[in-house]
């Protein structure tokens, strides 16, 4: 089973986030790749102290039950997701987007006014095999999209959580090189939103996917993540706002 935990990875990455080498744009910190609701919420975040483009960030993504999608970050779009997603996302909006541990398995994200979200995580062999494999595989195969296609289809099914990619399109045109290298699953979790309770944590009739990146149907947890963006010439970014986005 996996030694370390959650809340020991996140530290280690705030402490010593470095940008992967590379001369792709390039981020380096851990993620809540997503998860869906009952009510047809779906919620991601993403923490990456190290970029090689601008500050380190935290962003929220939220989608709405009538399927549209915001972004909350606390950096502007130009240095954010919405540099790659920003075609799927109707509203992009600073917030000071904040997460805490608050034990070794459990997180709590805050988007004041917005967001209230608990979430705890879990080991399985599953995961830990994944994670185990991750590790051991050289920088070389990190770098090859049919091996990275091969990993993500055998990640969906060991974890339950439907059709996942760690290479592809994304929204706004760039191609994506994800590199998880530690893994967890969502155990339980509960969000208030604009004041409403998402309700339990259940997958989406249709699993969400934007461009080549699906999102998963159940709660995915990685950290030790680098994620790269090769080519970006079709980046388009739309300017943020203040509001809440509803």
């Amino acid at each position: 089973m996996n030694t370390m935990t959650p809340q020991k990875c996140a530290s280690e990455s705030e402490a010593t986030a470095v940008v992967p080498p590379g001369t792709a744009e390039r981020f380096s910190g851990y993620a809540l790749m997503g998860m869906a609701f009952e009510t047809g919420y779906y919620l991601a975040y993403r923490r990456f102290p190290a970029s090689s483009i601008g500050p380190g960030y935290h962003a929220v993504w939220l989608r709405r039950p009538d399927g549209h999608w915001s972004i909350y970050s606390d950096v502007p779009p130009e240095f954010n997701c919405a540099r790659y997603f920003g075609a799927a996302f109707g509203a992009k909006i600073a917030a000071p987007v904040t997460s805490t541990f608050i034990g070794a398995f459990d997180l709590t994200i805050t988007v004041p006014g917005i967001l209230a979200w608990k979430i705890r995580l879990e080991s399985s062999m599953a995961t830990a095999g994944l994670g185990a494999m991750a590790r051991k595989m050289p920088a070389a195969m990190w770098s090859s999209d049919k091996m990275l296609g091969a990993m993500g289809l055998m990640m969906g099914p060991m974890l339950g959580s439907g059709k996942m990619a760690l290479a592809g399109l994304v929204p706004n045109g760039q191609s994506f090189r994800a590199h998880p290298r530690r893994v967890w699953m969502v155990e339980s979790a509960q969000a208030t939103i604009n004041g409403h309770d998402a309700g339990i944590p259940q997958a989406l009739p249709i699993q969400e996917h934007l461009a080549d990146f699906w999102l998963p149907q159940r709660g995915v947890f990685v950290a030790d993540l680098d994620i790269e963006f090769p080519s970006t010439a079709s980046t388009v970014v739309a300017g943020a706002r203040s509001g809440d986005g509803f």
